[in-house]
């Protein structure tokens, strides 16, 4: 990791600055960058000058964080190498028993957080449309959001942050990108209710674009995609928690939001 030294003998913040660096071109193929992604370490009062010349030399900044944070960050890192390749479950014709069972599970798994589903706890009508073709996996995930179930373990006993930032990993597979997203769900709620705010991520074009009608969403913020912003990453890591966590996990306060606003509005997407 390159440290950029300061001319202030007096000290200062350090800030941990992750950059993308693609090459120089007079036109990018978007579609096949070759990149190569590096951290460096700059006090505060250069942090502007050095932000100049990491553009002018092809480089994109991904992030921007105290190095204090940065450090607490990576400490708490849980291992997540099973999650690099993501077991995809997805409801083909003709699907044995066998495959049923594994979409049904899945679904739960991922709607649900790694809790345990006692048979009491399972969604019996859904589940039998299902089987018989009635419903798409899509509309199974939406019964599950939907359920009392999901609403006693998420939304009732969380703040409504927190419930937020769960519904994007559960439905969407992903952890909001910034402020904005967070303020947009409150909104809906607020004005159009509980089922139309769990619709909103389901009926997306987000949504269709990865997971479609057979597909069981999964977290997919660990493959890096083009335009990815780094941030993302590390927010999902945190998001995650482990293969033996689940999302039910209270502390004394309740649930508490993994991402803070500053943090989100340092993501630099749409920023309020």
């Amino acid at each position: 990791m390159k440290v950029i030294a300061s001319n202030d003998t007096k000290g200062g913040q350090v800030l941990k600055v992750s950059v993308a660096q693609y090459p120089a071109s007079n036109g990018l193929d978007t579609d096949n960058l070759s990149q190569s992604n590096y951290d460096v370490l700059i006090p505060v009062d250069r942090l502007l000058a050095e932000m100049t010349n990491i553009k002018r030399k092809g480089g994109r900044i991904v992030s921007i964080l105290p190095i204090e944070e940065a450090l607490s960050a990576k400490r708490t890192m849980p291992n997540i190498s099973s999650k690099f390749e993501p077991m995809i479950a997805q409801w083909r014709p003709n699907a044995s028993e066998n495959d049923i069972q594994a979409v049904i599970w899945a679904a739960y798994k991922q709607v649900f957080g790694n809790i345990h589903i006692l048979e009491s706890d399972r969604q019996v009508i859904p589940e039998s449309l299902l089987r018989k073709g009635s419903i798409s996996v899509k509309e199974f995930i939406r019964a599950l959001a939907k359920s009392d179930l999901y609403k006693d373990r998420f939304f009732q006993c969380t703040n409504n942050d927190r419930f937020i930032e769960l519904n994007f990993k559960h439905l969407l597979g992903r952890t909001p990108y910034n402020q904005a997203e967070i303020v947009e769900h409150l909104d809906r709620y607020q004005t159009e209710g509980y089922n139309a705010d769990i619709d909103s991520y389901i009926d997306s074009d987000e949504y269709d674009r990865f997971f479609g009608n057979d597909i069981v969403p999964y977290l997919r913020s660990f493959q890096y995609r083009v335009g990815q912003l780094g941030g993302d990453y590390t927010r999902m890591l945190r998001l995650y928690g482990g293969d033996a966590g689940s999302d039910t996990n209270l502390n004394q306060r309740g649930q508490t939001r993994i991402a803070s606003p500053k943090e989100l509005l340092r993501a630099g997407r749409a920023l309020v």
